[in-house]
């Protein structure tokens, strides 16, 4: 895909998740989620490389510049969007599908030491409220949903909803938005 062309769904994607959101302009150059998540992507492309201290240097800085803290060995997939970022944090073996939203202060993060898979998998199309944590090489299904300030510490079904301390989960149900707008991406 190209440069200009992931530009433009990624703007879309934070036009479509953000009510607030009022040109392409102001996204482009106020929106911290998206400063982050693209400093990540080349961040990602030199820890591919093995080039491993450039990237760790270019995640901190840009976690400096944008209060989310994106591990450059996290694999995220396409219109991922991060709304009022701040205190984001997500961890090198995390791994993030498409079309995933997250608020602030989420942490995407390990239960422990030990080598291999150490943070979760988030599924396509979920949505993680402010404060929640996700903890461990845990799954998280497709269509979920993650309240506010909610610990997941288990494998999640796809399309449940997930709430309290610690995280219990129960299906959607069908025609409930739960606050949420579904996406319409057209690009």
């Amino acid at each position: 895909m190209s440069f200009w062309k992931r530009f433009r769904e990624d703007i879309t994607a934070a036009r479509v998740h953000d009510p607030a959101a009022r040109g392409a302009l102001e996204i482009a150059v106020v929106y911290s989620g998206l400063h982050a998540i693209w400093l990540h992507r080349l961040n990602h492309r030199l820890w591919r490389r093995g080039l491993r201290v450039p990237a760790r240097i270019g995640s901190q800085l840009a976690r400096s510049i944008t209060g989310i803290e994106i591990h450059p060995g996290a694999r995220i997939g396409r219109r991922f969007f991060i709304d009022h970022g701040m205190g984001v944090v997500i961890g090198e073996t995390a791994v993030i599908g498409d079309d995933v939203m997250l608020y602030h202060g989420v942490t995407l993060g390990g239960k422990g030491g030990g080598k291999g898979k150490r943070h979760p998998t988030i599924g396509d199309g979920v949505t993680v409220g402010a404060g929640a944590k996700i903890l461990g090489p845990i799954v998280v299904g497709n269509g979920c949903i993650v309240g506010a300030n909610a610990v997941v510490t288990k494998d999640a079904e796809p399309q449940s909803v997930l709430v309290g301390v610690p995280a219990k989960s129960r299906p959607r149900v069908a025609g409930q938005h739960y606050g949420l707008t579904e996406p319409d991406y057209q690009i």
